[in-house]
């Protein structure tokens, strides 16, 4: 049994801990509740601490202060919606305590437990019970009282591990939601999976991400830190994501594409293919990459130019910190350049491509406030799962950081309506904030998965409307939503209607949406603008 560990132990912990988290992070979505297309916890915690996995392999023979310090750095920086912020705070804690240690026993480990669990219960405003907060505090409970009876980690780690499984198995009566549909919580049963993997690995059975399963190791970018300019053979390093749309065999992609370049990674599942590959021609790579479907993702980097540039590091790939050139600034989380462009022509300087399904990251957040030549930068998040991502933001960059808690696009365009560009932090803040309650926010979207939620007997592919956090109503005819959504804004006297209609939705339809709302809302002003947004089929506005 072991009683200690070190630099390269914990390394070995983490990387176990992040190959558990990507194997079964499809488990983790679909303990998700609610039926709506969301930023899944387990993708999220899997980004979350992959982005750790990812700098902790570049580490050869780390202290255990480094390795611990790196994956922390990472976490936070990568950290996507709640779950994956908390899962940071966790590991932010866990480094913490591990400061100045060559090696870490039984109490040191359980104390480092406590001390993330410290971290995580500080940044949550309102803690509720039943979630990974509830799994991760009983456990270090368990650890420490373990530890005090037996000083070494493994031992300590095993007794923290069976509370976790005791607390998760508890979270199911704890929420009257999971308790409805019968699930525990999806964020505690990855931390269980974290703590598992992390006691595997002392064990010498580390977690491994099978080879023909999506590969953690794909990188976001090109590590130029081990090669010279002339031993570059390709010029660009080109990655991307193609939805699989038919049934075309992705080894004939492979196989073209290995004729093409070097560096090769192709990984696929039944939705989409995942491709890394050097090339002197991007383009044709591209091209034929259709013939299996449409682009999720792209990005081609020129790799002599990013040599010759010195890039070395994650933090040097960063844009500058523009120096301030006015007092306040804003940037806004939305997707869709209809509403992109809703913001900028409201004033907003900088555009956050994110959304629901989209959760960017708060390293993503703090390269566009960066960006923003102000000494104050508010930030809207626009979704309730990217709030806690941008406040993690204050503490990383040198300017004011101000988080505007909007949790819908429709609120921050009313917070923005507030925004005075020559009044005083304090105005603005207290001024956006209060805009928030002003606006009601209706949605309509799809069922993701069968659900029985809320008295509702949901089916895959429904329309489902939202009013506010809570579901409005699910139909398989949307003009059923739509006239029902406008009768509700109708009782409530709402005079101003805005609605946004998504990517999805023509003209044409987006009139008929319109219409519906004229009709049965004759004394309220409607406005109708293309969003462009993905997911939600119309973001509608009252006020």
């Amino acid at each position: 049994m072991r009683q200690t560990i070190n630099g390269a132990d914990f390394r070995r912990m983490l990387l176990s801990a992040a190959a558990a988290i990507e194997i079964n992070k499809q488990k983790l979505n679909e303990l998700n509740v609610f039926p709506v297309p969301d930023g899944d916890t387990g993708t999220n915690m899997s980004m979350t601490i992959n982005a750790a996995a990812s700098d902790l392999r570049k580490l050869e023979d780390p202290t255990l202060e480094k390795a611990a310090s790196a994956a922390a750095s990472a976490m936070l920086r990568g950290a996507r919606g709640n779950s994956g912020v908390i899962l940071s705070l966790l590991m932010r804690g866990i480094s913490k305590k591990l400061k100045g240690a060559s090696e870490c026993d039984g109490v040191l480990w359980a104390n480092a437990l406590q001390e993330g669990v410290d971290a995580a219960y500080k940044a949550v405003m309102k803690p509720a019970e039943g979630t990974i907060l509830t799994v991760a505090r009983l456990a270090a409970a368990k650890a420490l009282a373990a530890a005090n009876e037996n000083n070494y980690l493994e031992f300590v780690q095993e007794q923290a591990l069976e509370a976790a499984k005791i607390a998760l198995a508890d979270t199911v009566n704890q929420n009257p939601v999971l308790k409805k549909a019968g699930v525990v919580d999806a964020g505690g049963k990855g931390w269980c999976f974290v703590l598992e993997a992390m006691l595997l690995a002392l064990r010498g059975e580390d977690v491994v991400v099978p080879e023909n399963g999506e590969s953690a190791e794909v990188k976001e970018s090109a590590d130029f830190s081990d090669f010279a300019d002339e031993d570059i053979t390709f010029t660009y390093c080109t990655e991307f994501i193609v939805s699989r749309e038919n049934g075309n065999d992705p080894e004939d992609l492979r196989a073209f594409l290995s004729e093409l370049g070097d560096s090769l990674v192709l990984v696929d599942d039944d939705e989409i293919i995942k491709v890394h590959v050097h090339t002197n021609n991007p383009g044709t790579a591209l091209q034929e990459a259709l013939k299996y479907g449409s682009f999720v993702t792209v990005k081609i980097e020129n790799m002599r130019l990013q040599h010759t540039e010195k890039v070395l590091s994650e933090q040097e790939l960063s844009p500058k910190i523009a120096e301030p050139e006015k007092a306040l600034g804003v940037v806004s989380v939305c997707a869709g350049k209809g509403l992109g462009e809703v913001f900028s022509n409201l004033g907003v300087d900088g555009i956050i491509s994110g959304g629901q399904t989209m959760n960017p990251s708060t390293q993503d957040i703090l390269e566009a406030v960066n960006r923003v030549p102000a000494e104050t930068v508010f930030i809207l998040p626009n979704n309730k799962n990217i709030i806690m991502a941008a406040q993690q933001v204050e503490g990383l960059t040198p300017k004011k950081v101000v988080v505007i808690p909007s949790k819908t696009v429709p609120q921050g365009v009313t917070a923005m309506l507030s925004f005075n560009p020559e009044g005083s932090v304090e105005e603005n803040t207290e001024a956006m904030n209060e805009a928030l309650d002003t606006v009601d926010t209706m949605q309509i979207t799809y069922a993701a998965r069968n659900s029985d939620f809320d008295g509702y007997d949901i089916h895959e592919g429904d329309y489902l409307a939202m009013y506010g956090s809570a579901l409005f109503g699910t139909s398989r005819d949307i003009k059923v939503l739509l006239r029902s959504l406008a009768e509700k804004v109708h009782a409530d006297g709402r005079e101003f209607v805005t609605i946004y209609y998504g990517a999805d939705i023509t003209p044409k339809q987006a009139q008929k949406a319109a219409d519906i709302f004229t009709q049965l809302c004759p004394g309220a002003d409607v406005n109708l603008l293309s969003g462009g947004q993905p997911v939600y089929y119309y973001l509608i506005s009252a006020e």
